[in-house]
């Protein structure tokens, strides 16, 4: 009975061990202690069992409680490694704080809800060739019928050829539906590439490849050729856009290919229809002739095209914006413009049109800031680069221009108006056979102001007018004079150097804000006699600092600043 009593005791002991899953070794001992204890009580009761007895009984009292003691540990163990999965797992997930949703599953998605392209979650950010880690989800790859194998589907598939939407590319067949719905494909797949291949003509009608809900970053690879319509059909009663990009972000038009604009058709009695540069007023032939204005043109339809003349390409809204590595050509008007952009990236970029060709800027920028130009080759009919009202922090560098009418800023001011620009930066720039080098423009009655302007290492050769302050500009045959003006100050001219054929340096400020803060490094121009008439520097209201001595000598520039300066209003400045 004794040693029932004693094994009685030790089951009870046990059985409080594996209520307790948290009990350690160093808890269960007293247990064990307590048991030794009470056997050792018995045994001494117990005189007529032999040794052998007692020992066989210690031996499996023993190894009962092994038992019930590797088993709590191994519960234990299971549960620490349960939890060490858990939190190892939530720290691979991003913005999860390192919190473990238990409800849904513990908040991992479903196979379904990643391949959808329609799930509000966004897929994760990768470049093509990502290759996903341990802790990415892994996408089965597509079977045969499976709507993945579709190049539109934005769940799968990253780059959309527009000859796999209908695009034919042979130069006549209407592609503007292939494109339309190529885009449409890319639009919802983050940093997808819609390709335009090379060896093919695509004609493309008036498009527009919009946001605000496209997915960032979308690449449009252009190696192929576009080409304009020449139909007045295709263009209504005229449109100020061709190829439209709007509200995007990180959008990047790259690649070997042409836009084409076929604007011959467009550019008809250019003395009559269109305005004329301000400064075509100084620059006198020595025969005093002029040339007869072009015939009118028309299209292969036999009808006049419309007289609103479209942009090639324009960006609208957009936040970093790249142009790189095409060629465009021809344009109607403007062949690149951006409006309301941040972050412009352009560079790498040839454009071309004839130097006759009215009307028709390089680059265009208006209302934009944060703008890198450079490596690139501009030739065209009016501006290489017009830099319009809002803009700021733009920077210039490494370009060739010309024909075309040189860099300028502005016309500002028109019709009233107040305009701002500020921290203009053009250098390292060569130009040849322009109107004008570097010039600034701006308009009778307007308000605002031009500030910190930077010219610099500009290489000139044969061009009419190297440096220009207009403050009267005018692109009509008649202009009335008015008292406001858009301010300039802070205007700096550095190492100009070249040849000129009308006049080297013409600054024609306000009478009631002249230029302040006008300044002039190594200017070295020489001129060259060809068909029109030579003239020394001319100075109006312009003041400022010769910093060195400039050939031709430019003395007509008023040092220090005016003494009657009207003071700037808050409606002056920007």
């Amino acid at each position: 009975m004794a040693i029932f009593q004693v094994l009685s005791l030790y089951k009870h002991n046990v059985s409080l061990v594996g209520k307790t899953n948290k009990l350690s070794l160093f808890h269960s001992l007293p247990l064990f202690h307590s048991f030794l204890f009470t056997l050792t009580l018995t045994t001494k009761k117990m005189s007529g069992l032999s040794f052998r007895c007692f020992t066989y009984m210690f031996l499996i009292s023993f190894l009962i409680w092994s038992s019930n003691f590797e088993a709590c540990i191994a519960r234990r163990g299971k549960h620490w490694r349960q939890n060490r999965a858990v939190t190892a797992s939530l720290l691979k997930k991003n913005g999860k704080n390192g919190h473990n949703n238990q409800h849904g599953g513990g908040g991992a998605k479903s196979k379904a809800s990643l391949l959808s392209h329609k799930s509000t979650q966004p897929l994760p950010k990768a470049p093509p060739q990502h290759k996903s880690t341990p802790s990415s989800p892994t996408i089965p790859p597509p079977q045969e019928d499976s709507p993945l194998t579709q190049p539109y589907d934005g769940g799968y598939s990253t780059t959309f050829n527009v000859l796999d939407f209908g695009a034919k590319g042979d130069g006549s067949s209407d592609d503007t539906k292939a494109f339309q719905s190529a885009w449409a494909g890319a639009c919802q797949v983050e940093a997808s590439t819609m390709l335009i291949p090379a060896d093919y003509v695509f004609f493309v009608g008036p498009i527009s490849f919009s946001g605000p809900y496209c997915k960032p970053n979308i690449v449009f690879q252009l190696d192929g050729t576009i080409v304009a319509p020449t139909n007045p059909n295709a263009w209504g009663r005229g449109l100020l856009q061709w190829l439209d990009f709007t509200k995007l972000v990180g959008i990047t038009i790259q690649g070997n290919g042409i836009i084409d604009g076929r604007g011959s058709l467009w550019w008809e009695d250019t003395q009559f229809d269109n305005p004329i540069d301000g400064e075509e007023k100084l620059i006198i032939p020595i025969n005093h002739t002029v040339g007869r204005p072009p015939m009118p043109i028309q299209s292969e339809f036999g009808r006049r095209m419309p007289y609103i003349k479209p942009t090639a390409l324009r960006f609208y809204g957009s936040i970093n914006p790249t142009i790189t590595g095409i060629t465009i050509q021809n344009s109607p008007q403007c062949h690149l413009k951006f409006d309301n952009c941040d972050g412009v990236l352009v560079h790498d970029v040839t454009i071309s049109s004839p130097g006759d060709s009215p009307n028709t800027d390089g680059i265009h920028l208006q209302n934009s800031k944060d703008v890198l130009i450079h490596s690139s080759t501009l030739g065209c009919g009016d501006d290489c680069i017009s830099i319009q009202t809002g803009c700021s922090n733009v920077y210039v560098h490494n370009v060739n221009c010309g024909p075309g009418h040189g860099i300028s800023i502005g016309g500002l001011g028109k019709d009233n108006t107040r305009a701002c620009v500020s921290n203009i930066t053009v250098r390292d720039v060569n130009m040849h056979n322009t109107m004008n080098g570097v010039r600034i423009k701006t308009w009778q009655g307007g308000s605002g102001s031009v500030q910190g302007v930077l010219f610099s290492n500009i290489q000139v050769s044969e061009v009419q007018l190297p440096i220009v302050i207009d403050q009267f500009y005018c692109d009509k045959r008649m202009c009335v004079n008015q008292t406001s003006a858009v301010a300039l100050a802070g205007i700096n001219y550095e190492r100009i150097k070249g040849t000129y054929t009308v006049k080297p340096v013409h600054f024609a400020c306000s009478d009631s804000l002249p230029c302040v803060d006008v300044s002039l490094t190594t200017i070295e121009l020489e001129p060259v006699q060809e068909q029109y008439h030579l003239y020394n520097p001319f100075c109006w209201k312009a003041y400022g600092e010769l910093k060195t001595t400039t050939v031709p000598p430019i003395s007509c520039l008023q040092i220090g600043k005016p003494t009657k300066n009207r003071i700037q209003t808050n409606h002056d400045l920007c």
